[in-house]
């Protein structure tokens, strides 16, 4: 069970990664279109995929952090 956990973590860790690149390029597109134009076309779309991504995010952290709890919990009863 801990080595599922582990990888379960793991993957979630990963997930945080991704999600954190994904929101940053939709960051530096928006900021780029807005350099380019001042219209706000784009702009909301961009900061819609800015907010899911970051959304995503938060959410990976948190499953990760409740694994952790949960193999620090099946640790400490082991003792």
């Amino acid at each position: 069970m801990q080595t599922f956990l582990i990888i379960v973590a793991a993957i979630l860790m990963v997930m945080v990664v991704v999600s954190l690149v994904r929101g940053i390029i939709a960051f530096l597109k928006t900021t780029k279109v807005d350099l380019e134009n001042n219209t706000g076309e784009t702009v909301t779309e961009m900061q819609l995929m800015q907010n899911k991504a970051m959304f995503a995010r938060i959410k990976y952290q948190a499953l990760a952090i409740v694994v952790v709890v949960i193999m620090l919990a099946m640790a400490g009863g082991d003792s």
